[in-house]
């Protein structure tokens, strides 16, 4: 079976400037800028391997999530070279996906998400950089 490196982990926070210097300080590492994601509803910043996900309003699916469950670990993303490649091997060894075909993400990077009733409960996602 193939193995792929953890690229991030998302975090939901309920402010990326007030969650800056915690992660800044763990991390060691300088922030990317702040990108606004309208279609998700979300603000995100990335900060070494840490993605911090800010919702952009309490009613969107990511204010749900916080409401919900409050900050904290969100999602593993791990890194693949081929993102249909890597969904069909994960498919083929019985994972299922919250989304069926790869769909855009920040930095142009192209994600899918597998469903967390295949992962144990926990939100994983593929992401292929450009």
């Amino acid at each position: 079976m193939r193995q792929f490196p953890i690229d991030h982990v998302g975090i939901v926070v309920p402010s990326i400037s007030g969650a800056l210097p915690t992660y800044t300080r763990l991390a060691g590492a300088t922030a990317s800028e702040i990108i606004e994601v309208p279609a998700m509803d979300l603000n995100l910043c990335f900060v070494g391997t840490f993605e911090l996900l800010e919702p952009r309003s309490a009613d969107g699916l990511l204010g749900c999530w916080l409401t919900e469950h409050g900050p904290g670990m969100h999602h593993v993303a791990y890194r693949v070279p081929d993102i249909e490649e890597a969904m069909a091997l994960l498919e083929k060894d019985g994972m299922t996906w919250l989304d069926s075909t790869p769909r855009m993400g920040a930095q142009g990077h192209r994600i899918a998400f597998l469903h967390p009733s295949s992962t144990g409960g926990l939100l994983m996602e593929v992401v292929e950089h450009p």
